[in-house]
C-alpha cells in the first residue's frame, strides 16, 4: 500500500515536472521569438538605411538615418586595413530646421568645409591622423564654410550583400572658431582597393548654441582617395599602442545600476531634462559610467568619443591650471601680479587688478550695469549691447579694442565684487601668457605649455581650443573664457588632477597648497556680497549662499546622513554644462544644451540638485 502510494506520488511530481518544463518551454520559445523579431527589426533598420548603392550613388535621403548604421553590427565581417587620405570637397548639408540666417561674418554654416582628412587602421579601429584636431576649410568654394571638423576614432567592417565593398565610420564634430558649441556627428564611406564612394554625413546632436539654433544636419560630400603617408600609419598604430591604453577604465552606466540598491541613481543628470541632456557620467573609484548619449535618431554610437563645446567650464580649466602650474614652478606670488603688466594699452585700473583678481571674476571693471552691491548680482549688465562686438572680433587687438571702447571702472576696488564677466578671463589669459613669455622667450604659448605640461602629464594627448583669428596667420592667443573641446575622458581626469591636489603619478603638477585652498574655498567671495562691506567665509555663511573663486563656482549642499554642509567645488558654463567634485572622490559630468528653449516649456525640474544627491545616496559624503 506504500510503495503504491509512493508510485502515486512520484508519478503525480513527474507530471508537475513536464508541466514545469513545458511552461519554460513555452516561455523560452516566447522570449525567443520576441528577440527574434526585435534582432529581425533591428537587421532590417540597419540594413536598410545606407545601402551600399545608396552611398555609391550619393543619395542623401530626406532626413537622418539611424546612427547605428555607423557602426559595425554584431554580424559585422572583417575588413582589410585602410590607409588613405580623404580629399573632401565642400558641399551643402540640409538642415531641420532650415537655418534662417545661416551666413555669420560671410561664412555659411550650410557648407560642409573642403579639406582632407588622413586615416589609417589598426585592427577594426579607423584612426584620423589629425584626432583631437580642429581642422580648417582648405578647399572652399565661392563662399567659405563656417566650420571646422575635429575627427574622432571610429571603425571599419564588411557586411555581408555589399559586393565586395568594406565600410568605414568616423565620428567627426563640427565646431567654430568664433563661438564654443560642437555639433557631435558621424561620416562613413565604403572602399575597396584604392576606391572609395561619396562620404556620407549626418549631425544629430549638440552642445548649446549662441549665434545659430538647434538644427540637425544631413548630406553627402565627394571624397577623393590618396594613398596615405607614413606618418598617418605610424600616428594610427601610435594612437592603439600608447594613447588608447591611457584613457580611464570606461563601462556604460548600467553596470553601475546594477551594481547599486534600486534607485540609488534615480535622477543623476537631473534637474535638466533628459531631452536637453547631450551625456552624463560619473567618474567613481577611477572607473568613468558614462550613459547613452540619446538623439533623435537613436543613440550616439561612439559617446567616448565625443567632444563638447562646454564654454565657461573652460574658466575652470585654462585660468586655474595656468596659475596653479605657475606657481608651482616659479612660486605662489605670480598670482599677485597685475594685469596692465603684461597688457598694454588698457585703462589705468588694470595695472591694480591682479591675476588672481580677474580670475575671481572680482576685476572692479566692466562698468555695464548697475552699482548696486548689496545684495549683488553678479549678472548684472553681463550680455549688453555690446557684447556680440566684443565676441565676433577676430583679432586680439579687435577684441581690445572693443573691451577699450565699451567698458569702464566700476568705483569698488578689485578682488571686492563679482561681476561675471568673459572679458576678465580673456585678459588674464593674455597677461599669464606675457608672463611666460616674459620668463620663456617670445616663443613661449600658454595652452602650449598647459598641454606639455599639464595634460599630457595626465594622459590628456590633445586639447583643441578657440584661439583669436589673427591676419597675417600666426596661431592667435587661446581664449581662457571658453573655447575647449574636451571628452568625458579628458573632463573627468582634470577634475581628478584638483581632486588629488595637482599630483599625478608622483609628480606634483600644481602646486599642492593653492590647489587644497581652491577647492576648500578658502580665498572665496560669495556672489551676492560685497567684500568691501562684509566678507563671510563658507564657515559662517547660510545655506543659501553660493561662492566663486578662480573659475570655479561652490554650490552649498547639506548631506542626507551627516547633514553637513558643505560647498561643492563646480565647473559650469553656458548651456547646464557642470563638472562637480565630491569630498568622496566622485566626480559627476553633465553635458547640457540648454539654449534658445521654446516659450512654454520647460528644460529643467524644480526638484533641485538631483545629480548631487544620487550621489550622496551611492557613496554618502
Amino acid at each position: 500500500m506504500v510503495q503504491q502510494r509512493l508510485h502515486t506520488v512520484q508519478q503525480r511530481l513527474h507530471t508537475v515536472q513536464q508541466r514545469i518544463q513545458t511552461v519554460r518551454r513555452i516561455k523560452l520559445y516566447g522570449l525567443l521569438a520576441v528577440l527574434s523579431a526585435a534582432w529581425t527589426g533591428v537587421a532590417c533598420a540597419r540594413a536598410n538605411p545606407l545601402a551600399a548603392s545608396d552611398l555609391i550613388a550619393g543619395n542623401q535621403g530626406s532626413r537622418p538615418v539611424a546612427n547605428a548604421a555607423f557602426f559595425p553590427p554584431s554580424d559585422a565581417l572583417p575588413a582589410p586595413a585602410f590607409a588613405g587620405a580623404l580629399r573632401i570637397r565642400q558641399s551643402t548639408l540640409q538642415t531641420d530646421p532650415i537655418l534662417e540666417t545661416p551666413m555669420i561674418d560671410g561664412r555659411d554654416a550650410r557648407l560642409f568645409p573642403g579639406m582632407t582628412i588622413e586615416l589609417a587602421s589598426v585592427g577594426d579601429r579607423l584612426v584620423p591622423a589629425q584626432i583631437g584636431e580642429m581642422v580648417k576649410e582648405t578647399s572652399p568654394g565661392s563662399v567659405p564654410s563656417y566650420w571646422q571638423v575635429i575627427p574622432q576614432v571610429g571603425r571599419i567592417w564588411r557586411e555581408a550583400g555589399d559586393e565586395g565593398w568594406s565600410r568605414a565610420a568616423f565620428p567627426l564634430m563640427l565646431v567654430n572658431d568664433t563661438e564654443n558649441h560642437a555639433h557631435q556627428g558621424l561620416a562613413t564611406f565604403l572602399y575597396k582597393g584604392n576606391h572609395v564612394s561619396r562620404l556620407r554625413l549626418q549631425f544629430v546632436q549638440q552642445t548649446a548654441p549662441y549665434l545659430l539654433r538647434h538644427f540637425v544636419a544631413w548630406g553627402t560630400a565627394p571624397a577623393d582617395f590618396v594613398p596615405a603617408s607614413a606618418g598617418a600609419v605610424a600616428a594610427a598604430k601610435r594612437f592603439v599602442q600608447t594613447e588608447l591604453d591611457r584613457r580611464l577604465p570606461a563601462r556604460p552606466w548600467g553596470d553601475l545600476v546594477q551594481s547599486a540598491p534600486a534607485g540609488t541613481l534615480d535622477g543623476f543628470g537631473g534637474p535638466v531634462y533628459p531631452k536637453w541632456r547631450v551625456e552624463a557620467a560619473l567618474v567613481r573609484r577611477g572607473v568613468l559610467y558614462y550613459q547613452e548619449s540619446a538623439t533623435p535618431f537613436g543613440p550616439y554610437p561612439y559617446p567616448l568619443e565625443m567632444r563638447f563645446g562646454v564654454r565657461s567650464v573652460m574658466k575652470s580649466v585654462a585660468a586655474p591650471l595656468s596659475l596653479l602650474r605657475l606657481a608651482q614652478v616659479y612660486g605662489p606670488w605670480v598670482l599677485n601680479l597685475t594685469i596692465g603688466a603684461y597688457v598694454h594699452g588698457l585703462d589705468p585700473k588694470w595695472d591694480k587688478i591682479r591675476f588672481v583678481d580677474a580670475a575671481d571674476m572680482a576685476s572692479g571693471f566692466g562698468g555695464t550695469g548697475t552699482l548696486k552691491t548689496h545684495p549683488n548680482d553678479i549678472f548684472d549688465g553681463y550680455l549688453d549691447a555690446k557684447y556680440d562686438d566684443w565676441y565676433v572680433a577676430h583679432s586680439f587687438a579687435d577684441k581690445l579694442q572693443q573691451i577699450n571702447a565699451n567698458l569702464r571702472p566700476y568705483p569698488w576696488d578689485p578682488g571686492t565684487v563679482v561681476r561675471y564677466r568673459d572679458q576678465d578671463f580673456f585678459l588674464l589669459g593674455a597677461a599669464i601668457d606675457g608672463f611666460l613669455k616674459s620668463v620663456r622667450g617670445a616663443d613661449a604659448d600658454i595652452w602650449d605649455m598647459l598641454k606639455t605640461e599639464v595634460f599630457l602629464p595626465i594622459g590628456i594627448v590633445h586639447a583643441p581650443a578657440v584661439r583669436t583669428r589673427e591676419s597675417d596667420g600666426r596661431a592667435g592667443l587661446v581664449w581662457f573664457n571658453a573655447g575647449y573641446y574636451p571628452t568625458l575622458d579628458d573632463l573627468a581626469k582634470i577634475a581628478m588632477l584638483y581632486q588629488n591636489l595637482g599630483e599625478y603619478a608622483g609628480q606634483q603638477i600644481l602646486n599642492r597648497q593653492l590647489t587644497q585652498d581652491l577647492l576648500a574655498a578658502r580665498n572665496a567671495l560669495e556672489k551676492s556680497g560685497d567684500a568691501s562691506i562684509v566678507r563671510p567665509d563658507t564657515a559662517h555663511a547660510d545655506s543659501t549662499a553660493e561662492f566663486y573663486e578662480t573659475g570655479f563656482h561652490f554650490f552649498p549642499y547639506t548631506t542626507a546622513t551627516t547633514h553637513r554642509l558643505l560647498w561643492l567645488p563646480t565647473m559650469e558654463g553656458s548651456g547646464d554644462n557642470q563638472v562637480t567634485l565630491y569630498p568622496n572622490g566622485l566626480v559627476s559630468i553633465v553635458i547640457a544644451k540648454v539654449s534658445q528653449v521654446p516659450a512654454g516649456e520647460s528644460s529643467k525640474s524644480d526638484k533641485g540638485p538631483e545629480t548631487v544627491r544620487a550621489v550622496d545616496r551611492l557613496d554618502p559624503f
